[in-house]
């Protein structure tokens, strides 16, 4: 397969996968805010963890949600850096 391509689907996987950790994030916090049905925080985690990490981090921190819980204080931006260490391995290996 063309490294080009491998790259592109990369790109739009992470782009996507972050627009839907953020759009949770933010669905949520309006829920919360009109006291209706809630997202589950499961789902918040698997959305930050399946390459969601930085729309879960820019969740937190622009919308001031779930920053009282010590464990999306620590496994969100723990997501958004073991992604990074993974996108960085998969280039080097890639582009060897």
């Amino acid at each position: 397969m063309d490294k080009g391509l491998i790259v592109a689907i990369a790109a739009a996987v992470l782009v996507i996968a972050n627009i839907v950790s953020f759009t949770l994030m933010k669905l949520d916090k309006e829920r919360a805010k009109k006291g209706a049905w809630r997202i589950r925080e499961s789902t918040l985690f698997i959305a930050a963890a399946c390459f969601g990490g930085l729309g879960g981090v820019l969740g937190m921190k622009l919308l001031r949600h779930k920053t009282k819980h010590w464990y999306f204080k620590v496994f969100f931006p723990l997501f958004l850096v073991l992604q990074i260490a993974l996108l960085i391995a998969g280039a080097v290996l890639l582009f060897r």
